[in-house]
C-alpha cells in the first residue's frame, strides 16, 4: 500500500510513518516547516518528504491519504484555504483515513494492545512498560510520544503473533481528538486489552470545556476493552474513580502509595519506600524491590503502574523490578543538557501545572539543597488560554527563582506570578529570558528549562552565554 501523510512530522504521524515503512508499506509525506530532527529521521528510513500541502501531491496517486489532526479546513485572511491538498482531496472524493484509524486497523489488528493513558506521565510510563516488555524477551511493538533512551527509536513493530500468542504493542493513548472529521479521543481507536490510566486532571481546553468532558473520553476508552482485558487505574485519582463508576466490563487493578490514605488505601498494588529503593507490593505482599537512578514519587507510580501491566501479560514482577533498574529514562524528561561555569542545564516536557511541580520536586530531591532555576514556558493550548495559570506560584513552589517566557499568552504572567514576589521574572522575549537567566545564574545551581515545544532553542544559547559570561 502507498499511503501519503499529511502531517507528517508530528511525533505521532512520524511514529505511524516510520511503522508504516518497517511494515513494508510505501510511506510519502508532506508538512509545513520540514526539519530535523525528524525530517533526518524520516528520510533515513526512505520516507520522501515534501515542503507545505500543494495540491501538486494528488499527483503522487496514493492508496489512502493519511491525515494528521494538525491539518483542518481553516482559511487564511485573504480567504483561500490554510490546507489546500486537503480541499483537493474532498473535492475529489478521494481516500482518507486519520493516523489512529489507519494505525488500529493496518498495524494493531489481532495484537494485544497494551494502551497508557492519562493526563501525566504518559510518554515515561509506555517507555518504562516498553521496556520491562523487552527484558523479559517479548520483543513488543511500541508507539512513544518521544525517545526511550533504552531503544533510540520512539517506534517499532516488535514480534508479530506467533501460535496462540499475541504480539504485544505498547502504545501511548492520547486522550487529544483524532482529526478534523473525528473528534473522538485517539485513543479510542487502539481497542487495547490492557488499558493503563495513570491519572486524570483538565487539560486540552482548546477543546474541552471541563473535566466531565475527558472523563467521557476516558469512559469511551473503557468501553472498548474486552471482558478477559484488565483496566490497571491510580486509585489516588478522584476523576478515574467516577469514570469506572460510569460502567467496567474488565478486571480492575487499582494501584496507588502504601500511605495514599483513604483513596488508595486498598489498591491491589501500592509501592513504599524511598524514591531510589522502593517496594512494590501486591495483594499485601511483597513480590519485588526497585533500585534505580530516577526521582520523584509520580515516577515510582508510573513504575508501579508499568509492574501492574506487565504481569497481565505474564511478567513476574521481580523481572520487571529488575528492568527497571536498568531504565534510562526518556528524552526531554529531566535531560541533562550540559554545564558551564558549574551550572547544570536540563531540558524537561513539563507544561501543565502538576507536571511542573512533579518535576521539580523530583529534581529538588536529586540536588538537595542547591538553588534551582525554573525557566519555563507556558505554550500548550491549555496555558496560552489561561485555564491553569492561577496554579503556577504554587507549582514553583521548589524553584528558587522562576522565569516565565510571556509571549503569546492570553493572560498578565506578571499579575499571575506575583504572589511570588521577587522569586520570579517575566521576559516578554527568548533574547531578554536568556540574559536573566544568564545575570541570575551562579555555580553550583541548577536551570531546569520546561515547555513541550523547542523553546527556541533556548538550553544550547543558555550553555553558550554561560560559558562566555
Amino acid at each position: 500500500m502507498h499511503i501519503h501523510i499529511l502531517g507528517i512530522c508530528g511525533t505521532f504521524m512520524g511514529g505511524v510513518a516510520a511503522l508504516a515503512r518497517e511494515a513494508g508499506h510505501r510511506v510519502t509525506g508532506c508538512d509545513q516547516g520540514v526539519y530535523p530532527p525528524m525530517s533526518e529521521q524520516l528520510e533515513a528510513l526512505g520516507i520522501e518528504l515534501i515542503e507545505g500541502f500543494g495540491v501538486d501531491q494528488l499527483a503522487l496517486r496514493p492508496d489512502v491519504f493519511v491525515v494528521g489532526n494538525v491539518v483542518g479546513r481553516t482559511r487564511l485572511p485573504d480567504g483561500s484555504p490554510k490546507f489546500p491538498l486537503m480541499e483537493a482531496i474532498l473535492d475529489a472524493g478521494l481516500p482518507y483515513n486519520s493516523g489512529p484509524q489507519w494505525l488500529a486497523e493496518h498495524l494493531l489488528a489481532g495484537r494485544h494492545v497494551l494502551a497508557v493513558a492519562g493526563t501525566h506521565g504518559k510518554t515515561t510510563t509506555t517507555s518504562m512498560l516498553a521496556w520491562v516488555l523487552e527484558h523479559a524477551g517479548l520483543s513488543p511493538g511500541f508507539l512513544v510520544g518521544g525517545v526511550p533512551l533504552n531503544f533510540g527509536v520512539s517506534a517499532r513493530l516488535g514480534q508479530k503473533a506467533s501460535g496462540q500468542a499475541r504480539g504485544l504493542f505498547v502504545i501511548e493513548a492520547d486522550e487529544y481528538d483524532t482529526a478534523f472529521f473525528d473528534k473522538r479521543s485517539k485513543f479510542v481507536h487502539y481497542r487495547p486489552r490492557t488499558a493503563l490510566l495513570n491519572n486524570l486532571e483538565f487539560d486540552h481546553a482548546d477543546i474541552f470545556g471541563s473535566l466531565a468532558d475527558i472523563e467521557r473520553q476516558f469512559h469511551h476508552l473503557l468501553r472498548t476493552v474486552p471482558g478477559d482485558g484488565a483496566v490497571i487505574w491510580n486509585a489516588q485519582e478522584p476523576a478515574l474513580q467516577r469514570v469506572l463508576a460510569q460502567g467496567c466490563w474488565s478486571a480492575q487493578h487499582g494501584f496507588a502509595h502504601a500511605d495514599s490514605g483513604a483513596l488508595g488505601g486498598t489498591a491491589p498494588w501500592q509501592v513504599g519506600g524511598s524514591h531510589r529503593q522502593f517496594e512494590v507490593r501486591h495483594q499485601g505482599h511483597v513480590v519485588a524491590r526497585v533500585d534505580w537512578e530516577l526521582t520523584g514519587a509520580h515516577n515510582q507510580l508510573n513504575a508501579l503502574a508499568a509492574i501492574a501491566a506487565a504481569h497481565h501479560v505474564g511478567v513476574e514482577p521481580a523481572l520487571a523490578a529488575e528492568a527497571l533498574g536498568q531504565f534510562r529514562n526518556v528524552r526531554r524528561r529531566l535531560e541533562v543538557r550540559g554545564e558551564a561555569q558549574g551550572i547544570t542545564v536540563y531540558d524537561d516536557f513539563a507544561h501543565h501545572p502538576t507536571a511542573i511541580q512533579t518535576t521539580l520536586e523530583g529534581l529538588r530531591q536529586r540536588v538537595g539543597s542547591a538553588r534551582i532555576l525554573a525557566v519555563f514556558e507556558p505554550r500548550s493550548n491549555t496555558m496560552k488560554l489561561g485555564t491553569m495559570s492561577a496554579l503556577l506560584p504554587q507549582s514553583l513552589a521548589q524553584a528558587d527563582l522562576a522565569f516565565c517566557h510571556s509571549a503569546g499568552l492570553g493572560w498578565d504572567a506578571r499579575a499571575v506570578l506575583q504572589p511570588m514576589g521577587d522569586r520570579a521574572r517575566v521576559a516578554d522575549t527568548i533574547d531578554d529570558l536568556l540574559l536573566q537567566v544568564t545575570q541570575a545564574a551562579r555555580s553550583g545551581d541548577h536551570v531546569l528549562c520546561m515547555s513541550n515545544g523547542s523553546f527556541g532553542g533556548i538550553h544550547e544559547r543558555l550553555l553558550s552565554a554561560l560559558t562566555k559570561r
